[in-house]
């Protein structure tokens, strides 16, 4: 077994689902993302049947007074009950004392000539990510981090170099779509600035999976955020039980970073797929979609010149997608969106030429595969797909060992 395996490993020990969801009712900002006995609830950190529960449960209270407490913190983005003004000065007292409404803290915001703005948000004393607001004709979608870093090694992404610490609390991962509607003035059922939000910031969403379910709940309830479930993504690396899992427990959109057609390719760029090969990942994304009809999933392949963008490649997907649609019985339920490699300092891996982008995308569409390009945006402010690195204390030898490499080059570690 090599290093990287082992790492893989170890990593994929650390931050499963079954270690990360101990205590995940954990106040923003603890260390250990564990709330401390004794200590308040923060209520960031509760969807609205939990809540409820809370109300009903701790403090003796009315179950619809929770209703009346998440309108003040989700829609008017208001964290100081004695402003909640339809409150009593009883039940406001009883808040004092079992609860707080805690967000993360915003370090710095950055935004870009392109109109994406970046926010790096403190988690605790040490660690820090980042999560990044991308403004479109008639959308706007926000990029969330669930991971403090990742525990995934994928072999081109910036965001791996950084190694990883620990899953982010529920309320770190709403945390960040709380700051950025606040920011932004989105009001939800009125002023919408924040239609759309992705899980495919920093971290693996799968690794973190009761944490991150619960807040997607929060942002698709109307007492939350009020979005569509089509309109909230989670993106995964290929976690085959967990894409199971979250079949049976939520109801959002997926999108699955596959990057390469056969897995000795895969295997190179995204060590997982030694774990969990192609073959097995399709089959668990077509039990996705046959549990939820007249859906589809995209798939996520960054082109990287000279390593899988030639035709063959192209020709390889496209089969690939075409088994997919043929399992399901339904025409495009697999889509394609190809991602331009954004480069970072210290990579191996070179954007491909965009001629051979949109060669590669004919190729594919010939082939009746539904095909999307994505758009770079905020790589001036390295915010763009796979260049999100926030500030991590790492667990694994990875940041160690790229600084090592950077050095070997030449290259100064603080460009990177």
């Amino acid at each position: 077994m090599t290093t990287r395996d082992n790492a893989i490993d170890i990593v994929l020990a650390t931050a499963s689902p079954e270690a990360a969801t101990r205590g995940t009712a954990a106040p923003a900002g603890d260390k250990a993302g564990n709330a401390a006995a004794g200590s308040k609830t923060n209520i960031f950190d509760l969807d609205r049947v939990s809540l409820e529960d809370f109300f009903e449960n701790v403090l003796g209270e009315k179950r619809y007074r929770a209703h009346q407490v998440m309108k003040w913190i989700h829609h008017r983005y208001v964290t100081d009950f004695d402003q909640m003004t339809d409150l009593g000065k009883a039940l406001r007292a009883k808040l004092h004392e079992h609860a707080e409404v805690r967000a993360p803290m915003v370090l710095l915001e950055k935004p870009s000539t392109d109109g994406t703005i970046k926010w790096l948000i403190g988690m605790d004393p040490k660690n820090a990510i980042e999560a990044v607001y991308i403004p479109d004709k008639g959308r706007g979608t926000l990029c969330v981090s669930s991971q403090v870093g990742c525990a995934l090694n994928c072999t081109f992404c910036s965001t791996a170099t950084q190694g990883f610490n620990r899953n982010l609390t529920t309320a770190e991962v709403i945390g960040q779509v709380w700051i950025a509607a606040r920011q932004l003035g989105n009001l939800p059922h009125q002023q919408r600035k924040l239609t759309n939000v992705v899980m495919m910031g920093m971290g693996e969403p799968l690794m973190n999976f009761d944490n991150v379910v619960r807040a997607m709940s929060i942002m698709r309830d109307d007492l939350g955020y009020g979005l569509a479930n089509k309109r909230v993504t989670l993106s995964t690396s290929g976690l085959v039980p967990q894409i199971d899992q979250l079949g049976q427990a939520s109801d959002v959109s997926l999108a699955v970073s596959l990057h390469a057609p056969n897995d000795a390719l895969r295997t190179e760029l995204i060590p997982l797929n030694k774990k969990y090969p192609i073959a097995e990942l399709m089959a668990a994304c077509q039990r996705y979609v046959k549990r939820k009809p007249r859906s589809s999933i995209t798939f996520e392949y960054t082109l990287m010149k000279g390593v899988n963008d030639q035709p063959q490649h192209a020709r390889e997907l496209a089969r690939l997608m075409r088994q997919f649609d043929n399992a399901v019985q339904m025409k495009d339920a697999a889509k394609v969106n190809l991602i331009p490699f954004n480069p970072f300092p210290g990579t191996q891996f070179e954007r491909s030429p965009e001629d051979d982008i949109r060669a590669f995308q004919k190729l594919l569409q010939d082939a009746r595969v539904l095909t999307t390009v994505r758009r770079t945006r905020g790589d001036d402010i390295d915010a763009a797909c796979g260049q999100l690195k926030g500030q991590v204390m790492d667990r694994t030898r990875r940041q160690a060992e790229f600084r090592k490499t950077l050095a070997e080059r030449g290259i100064d570690d603080a460009a990177a």
